[in-house]
């Protein structure tokens, strides 16, 4: 079992490649189509995964993946344990701005306060942005796919360099307030 990284394909001029991996697969499709159809000036390669690892016999072909985004649907323990699970298999250089968690479900009450609190330790403790999501309307499925895309451009290099570090350092700090490190 080989572990997945970003280093090991030369990238292609002007395209970026997301990885999105949801293991209830119920966003996923409509984000990856809203995100080609919002970039135009780049060329962005969209693959969806239930889980990691990918399989072996498809990796020769498979495009330089730049960035990785979790889908947690926290309506779902299953969903925060796939991607708990999925962790193991990325290579220490997806940990450096080039992972981040989306977060679905959020607003809704039924949802347990310890699961949110479990993606946030998460994020926070491989320094990666937590995006939260408005899935059931087009403008909401619209905007995510914008705050991804900008996500991929940075992660890719495709970003002015100047406001990369820059950009990923405010996105993701305070991932994570210190007060619940009491907890």
């Amino acid at each position: 079992m080989a572990l997945l990284t970003p280093y090991s394909k030369i990238p292609e001029l002007n395209t970026a490649t997301v990885l999105l991996v949801e293991n209830e697969e119920q966003f996923q499709s409509r984000l990856a189509d809203a995100i080609v159809q919002q970039e135009k000036d780049i060329n962005v390669n969209v693959r969806l995964a239930r889980k990691l690892p990918l399989p072996v016999e498809n990796s020769e072909t498979r495009p330089r993946i730049d960035l990785v985004v979790f889908i947690v649907n926290l309506l779902s323990e299953r969903s925060l344990q796939a991607a708990e699970s999925s962790l193991s298999h990325l290579g220490p250089d997806y940990f450096l701005g080039k992972l981040c968690f989306l977060v679905t479900d959020a607003r809704c009450g039924a949802v347990p306060q310890e699961r949110l609190l479990s993606v946030r330790r998460l994020a926070a403790s491989h320094h990666c942005p937590v995006i939260y999501a408005e899935h059931q309307t087009e403008d909401g499925i619209t905007m995510t796919a914008m705050r991804v895309l900008t996500i991929l451009k940075v992660s890719a290099g495709l970003s002015p360099v100047a406001t990369t570090a820059l950009y990923l350092s405010t996105f993701t700090r305070c991932t994570f307030p210190s007060d619940f490190d009491e907890d």
